[in-house]
């Protein structure tokens, strides 16, 4: 996944903002993404993922802000931005009625994609995707797996330099999720590349960097790893296994000075409990010492904080 070759400046957004009517859907985000980078937009559904998309992409204006694409600017020069990038938006437009050639072809023409070119165009584009073996099939008869990654080719047809892709995995089995994000990593290798998603696993997966926007604004950003290092500065995090009745244990410990928040962990060995604790600051001592009046203490652990753990604490 990472930066293999010199990095610059790929899109520059500037204070970014936009509303529908009376409501603030982006409320002056700004970030930059860098050349070869995969930046996962992290958030809740309405947070403002789709919008900043669209209008980075200029199928939608800002109400204010500037967003500059290798130094041009989406407002004023938008179809030499579009020329640049690739773009799958939620539900991938494809014409069922089409075999998977046709489909490509009628896209690469809409690029001005014609001849010779336009043949290696398609070639290239299914053999990234893994359509090779199903270029003549209708695009109705494909898994939606597979209608995903006509879609990703139809993104890739010009090979643009930056692809932008909004929740790449929705709706998809485990196996097609997986092989989704492996074609991204692959992408990423070669091109810029901003995904958005609401799934965590998604982010640690496939993303260099990530901007956490949460009702319009951008509450966090960096690598996933740091992000989680954070988070577990911020709340402490453990886990903790007795002897004794499952029922009254969690119950107990929401009593413990200084425990904020106590999490049941299901299927523990019979006669056993076990819980998540969270806390604002080191109790393990004062932990130990309450569980020793009532408990037989088998494990008293700290976690890590997960993506999941990042993604709760900041977009509540």
């Amino acid at each position: 996944m990472g930066i293999s070759f010199m990095q610059f400046t790929m899109i520059l957004v500037t204070n970014l903002q936009k509303s529908y009517d009376s409501f603030p859907a982006l409320k002056g985000i700004s970030f930059e993404v860098s050349s070869g980078e995969v930046l996962g937009l992290l958030g809740p559904n309405g947070a403002g993922k789709t919008t900043t998309m669209r209008i980075l992409t200029g199928f939608l204006g800002a109400s204010a802000g500037e967003v500059l694409v290798d130094n041009i600017s989406v407002d004023a020069q938008p179809e030499a931005v579009q020329a640049m990038i690739g773009y799958l938006p939620e539900q991938a437009p494809l014409y069922p009625d089409l075999s998977v050639y046709e489909h490509l072809d009628f896209a690469a023409e809409v690029h001005g994609i014609t001849g010779v070119k336009k043949e290696k165009a398609i070639h290239t584009a299914c053999e990234q995707t893994g359509l090779t073996e199903r270029l003549h099939f209708a695009i109705s008869e494909l898994s939606k797996g597979y209608r995903q990654r006509v879609g990703l080719a139809q993104a890739l047809i010009h090979d643009p330099k930056i692809l932008i892709l909004d929740e790449p995995t929705t709706g998809l089995d485990p196996n097609q999720i997986q092989e989704i994000r492996e074609l991204i990593k692959q992408l990423g290798e070669k091109k810029t590349v901003i995904l958005s998603t609401h799934i965590m696993q998604e982010v640690e997966a496939v993303c260099d960097r990530v901007i956490v926007i949460n009702a319009g604004e951008i509450v966090a950003e960096g690598a996933p790893g740091d992000l989680a290092a954070d988070t577990q500065r911020a709340t402490h995090q453990y886990r903790v296994s007795v002897e004794g009745a499952a029922v009254a244990f969690a119950d107990f410990l929401k009593k413990v000075k200084g425990v904020e928040r106590v999490e049941k962990v299901p299927g523990s060995p019979r006669g056993t409990a076990t819980a998540v604790v969270f806390a604002s600051s080191d109790i393990r001592a004062v932990l130990m010492k309450k569980i020793a009046t009532k408990f037989s203490l088998l494990e008293l652990s700290s976690e890590k904080a997960s993506m999941e753990d990042v993604f709760a604490s900041l977009t509540k």
